[in-house]
């Protein structure tokens, strides 16, 4: 993605497997090594001393906006934050200038936006490496530290069975991206209507994945090592009565848990609407580990830094 010699991260293809699986091994690692250490207190080798981190909001955000600011932190580093709001993004600059801009200011730059276009831009006009925060196509960082906690909870990647059901979402897209890379296994349940990019299918494809398209919930969840949903309604959606209903049948809760192994992983990138896309019996029960994925959006990312700046 993008020009120049900066290392982006729009996707995880930019990366590449070798280098997804050394950002995997280096979040282990160093998450291991703080044990114990406050939150906010750098790792010992403070890798990003003096480092400074553009983080750039077009969507609210909770965990994007934590993590990143965190990580950056552990690694020594130092974060500002921009939203269109308090900036002039949100009074007509373009994203090329901001990117110039920002370049002669930071060493690199987040973004989380709408449209992967501007995301695109951003990386094509700016000197520093550009991180794709979420956008509606993707969300990369996202699916690092699903397979981060994915790892670190017992389960190899090559041959894994991951069920996903409800939207055919920018979650799932990356979600694809990465069986791909890792060679594991994606059934997709989503109702009629609401499937994927083909482009994302044909992507897991090509890289040996086997991809399953169906509307049968159960079939999905048979067998599945990990199971996996996100919100109905995504944000800046409307609120639309008729997709919920659509979405009904696609519910992670016991039944649908019960088809999946016995010790299967359940993740949720959160926000999570509890009673819709997956019931308090699930999200509280012993096969949720949507915490643990939670945090481990801060170990992830810092192995993201670290491979944009070029120091993994």
């Amino acid at each position: 993605m993008g020009g120049g010699l900066a290392r982006h991260f729009g996707a995880l293809g930019d990366a590449g497997a070798d280098a997804l699986a050394a950002m995997i091994n280096d979040a282990i690692d160093r998450k291991a090594a703080r044990a114990g250490r406050p939150r906010g207190a750098s790792d010992e080798d403070a890798p990003l001393a003096g480092h400074v981190l553009a983080m750039v909001f077009e969507k609210n955000s909770t965990r994007t906006r934590v993590s990143f600011d965190i990580a950056m932190r552990q690694l020594g580093g130092s974060v500002l934050v921009l939203d269109s709001g308090s900036s002039q993004l949100g009074r007509g600059e373009t994203i090329a200038d901001t990117a110039r801009v920002l370049s002669r200011m930071v060493d690199a730059i987040m973004l989380r936006t709408d449209d992967h276009a501007k995301l695109e831009e951003m990386a094509a006009h700016a000197s520093v490496p550009v991180i794709n925060g979420l956008t509606d196509l993707s969300h990369p960082c996202q699916i690092l530290a699903d397979l981060l906690t994915v790892i670190e909870h017992g389960k190899a990647l090559p041959g894994l069975e991951l069920a996903w059901f409800g939207d055919g979402n920018n979650v799932l897209h990356s979600i694809l991206e990465a069986a791909g890379l890792f060679k594991f296994n994606v059934r997709v349940a989503t109702p009629a209507g609401y499937e994927p990019d083909p482009a994302f299918v044909a992507l897991a494809r090509a890289g040996g994945a086997q991809v399953t398209l169906t509307q049968d919930a159960r079939a999905a969840a048979r067998g599945a090592d990990v199971i996996v949903t996100d919100t109905w309604i995504s944000m800046g959606q409307a609120d639309a009565a008729d997709k919920k209903a659509a979405m009904q049948p696609y519910q992670v809760n016991a039944a649908l848990m019960a088809e999946a192994k016995p010790d299967a992983l359940f993740l949720h990138c959160l926000p999570a609407h509890v009673g819709e896309e997956v019931s308090a019996e699930v999200f509280e029960g012993p096969h949720s580990v949507v915490f643990d994925e939670a945090e481990n959006r801060i170990h992830a990312q810092k192995s993201v830094l670290l491979w944009c700046l070029g120091r993994l």
